[in-house]
């Protein structure tokens, strides 16, 4: 049984619900410590929804981050964008992610994407 997860958030505003519901997945399993290490990566339309005024998505950010979560978004998408200032700004690291989601699953983390 995997005591660790890697949630994956690519959906955009097109489908805020469901990258809501990833983002409250990993807030609560670090705050009721459901898991022992959870980390979050933000990845495709999901990098200009944690971007938008959404007051809700931007509070649960805060609250991952105050919970020592450091988010990460994916490099190439955020440079192809032009967001990687914005996101850096906003305290999420930017890295290229394709080798750190493949050395997580090797390391045993369930995969959850939303």
């Amino acid at each position: 049984m995997a005591d660790k997860a890697l949630v994956i958030i690519s959906s955009g505003e097109e489908a805020r619900e469901k990258a809501l519901t990833g983002i409250m997945y990993a807030v609560n399993a670090v705050k009721y410590k459901w898991l022992d290490d959870v980390r979050i990566i933000f990845f495709g339309p999901s990098e200009k929804l944690i971007l938008s005024d959404d007051d809700e998505i931007r509070g649960n950010i805060e609250v991952i981050q105050k919970a020592g979560i450091i988010p990460t978004a994916c490099a190439a998408i955020a440079r192809d964008e032009g967001i990687e200032p914005k996101l850096i700004e906003m305290g999420i690291k930017v890295e290229y992610v394709g080798s750190i989601i493949s050395s997580l699953i090797k390391e045993g983390y369930a995969v959850l994407t939303f």
